[in-house]
Order: C-alpha cells, then structure tokens, then sequence
C-alpha cells in the first residue's frame, strides 16, 4: 500500500509549472499569495471562486479540489493571487462570507507537511 496521500497528484497538478525545489517548503513566495478556500459548495466551480476573489485583485489561477474516482468536489480549493496584499485582503473579506450556501473558510494555504501513515482502521493506536 501506498504512503503518499491520495490529495498529493491533486496538490502537483495544481502546482505543475512552479519550479519544484521549495514547492511544499514554502507556499508564500515574493509578493504572492497562495490562498486555501474551505467549506465550498459542492457545486461551486473554479469560476465561481475565481469571480469571488477576483473582486479584490488579480487571480492568477483557481482550483477546486476534486475526487479522483467521481470528479465530485471534495469541498475545498486554492487560489493564487499575485499581490500578497490584495490577497490578504480577499482573505479578510472572504473568510465567513456566503458562496452558493455555504460559510466560506478562508486563509493562507500551510506548507503542505509529511505525516507518517498509522495503517488505518486504528491498527496502531494505543488504549
């Protein structure tokens, strides 16, 4: 069995053209901005994110995260802005704010960090 995550190959593509040295090492480079937008709507689409933080700057690209087997959304995505400023303050604006339904939750995208796998089902765990 595989201990990579299965959001990794989502999280590569949508960082395909960056350089890899530093890509999960540090999410924040220059002045942009990588943005994580949680609770979406299941039916929020790339576009519906984008014309959301496009109201505060420049988007450089949008992403909502969908499952591999289905192509359904798994709920969340990342938006990158090329100006830290804007971004922080779609950030700001966003976070909490209604997108077809659902409370958004906004913030900056965390380096994305290596966890060591416990087998699943509790195999490992300790009573």
């Amino acid at each position: 069995m595989s201990n990579s995550s299965p959001l990794l190959p989502v999280v590569d593509a949508f960082f395909k053209d960056r350089e890899p040295s530093g890509l999960r090492e540090s999410i924040v480079k220059g002045d942009e901005l990588n943005i994580y937008v949680g609770n979406l709507s299941f039916s929020a689409t790339e576009n519906d994110i984008r014309d959301a933080f496009a109201a505060f700057g420049t988007v450089e690209k949008a992403a909502v995260i969908t499952d591999k087997g289905t192509g359904q959304s798994r709920g969340f995505g990342f938006v990158e802005m090329p100006n830290k400023e804007e971004a922080l303050k779609a950030i700001a604006a966003l976070n909490g704010k209604d997108l077809k339904g659902r409370a958004l939750k906004v913030n900056e995208a965390q380096p994305r960090t290596d966890r060591p796998r416990t087998g699943g089902f509790g195999r490992d765990r300790r009573f």
